[in-house]
């Protein structure tokens, strides 16, 4: 699971919860099914209008990338995979890599491999692996797009709620008791607007656009990394590149790691 996300909404609804009780407000008012239904089937609707169904059937797998942990190759993790193919090109050529293909489970990385060792022209591999960059950060906006709209449509549809309750509180005047709770009503909508927009769909808007930039960065990496295979560069030259997409704690780290002893080292090792 993504522990980030669950924090976040958990600490969000405690955090509320006992800020109403706090107040003196009772938590049971926010069991209010016709506010509930303003909001969030409203936003739904609202989403439905502003994109093709094309787009929406996305949203489950959008929920997936928020709530569980991807499993993405570390940074780290590649550098050593390109030092030790440098070595084996190095050594054997190109085609010795031939074997590893199966052993690849990124899509993205196997098939820029299989270019390299299909021959085909260094630009060519380039143009190719940018394109599918290209064509993933255009998917991935999307799917981010729909959660900042959807931060964007739920709380203008508080204040909907609200008006509604207050047009069915105005109904009950002469019951004093009556109009005090219809008016509390009236503005749950729009604490459920507000709380929705702010605390749910404009982050996990955030989340999407930060999982993004994680992806590309790594798919960028993979793509300087195959590129240089395919140049035939040293496995120093390789480590020393592939490293300036390391922070620079990370860089520390790795050349503290007493087991790889050292990016450098170990580049160093294998040549």
């Amino acid at each position: 699971m993504e522990k980030s996300s669950i924090i976040g909404i958990g600490l969000a609804v405690i955090s509320i919860g006992l800020g109403m009780v706090l107040k003196g407000a009772g938590v049971g008012v926010l069991l209010n099914y016709a506010a509930l239904l303003i909001i969030f089937g409203g936003t739904a609707a609202s989403l439905f209008v502003a994109f093709p169904m094309s787009d929406m059937k996305k949203m489950p797998q959008l929920f997936k990338l928020i709530f569980v942990e991807r499993k993405l190759l570390s940074k780290k993790e590649l550098i050593q995979i390109f030092v030790e193919w440098a070595s084996i090109t190095r050594r054997e050529g190109l085609l010795a890599l031939e074997g590893k293909i199966e052993e690849i489970d990124d899509d993205f990385l196997r098939s820029g491999m299989r270019m390299i060792i299909d021959g085909n022209d260094h630009d060519f591999v380039r143009d190719v692996l940018m394109e599918d960059i290209s064509a993933m950060e255009d998917r991935h906006r999307i799917g981010s797009s729909i959660f900042q709209q959807a931060g964007t449509y739920a709380p203008t549809l508080g204040v909907l709620g609200a008006v509604v309750g207050l047009i069915a509180a105005l109904g009950n005047l002469s019951d004093i008791d009556k109009l005090g709770h219809s008016i509390a009503a009236a503005f749950v909508a729009t604490l459920f607007g507000i709380f929705s927009g702010y605390v749910l769909w404009h982050p996990m808007s955030n989340k999407l656009k930060r999982l993004s930039k994680q992806e590309v960065d790594i798919k960028l990496m993979m793509v300087e990394g195959l590129l240089s295979i395919q140049s035939g560069v040293s496995t120093i030259a390789i480590s020393q590149k592939l490293s300036v997409f390391l922070t620079p704690e990370e860089r520390k780290q790795a050349d503290e790691d007493p087991k790889g002893e050292g990016l450098n080292e170990e580049a160093q090792g294998a040549s």
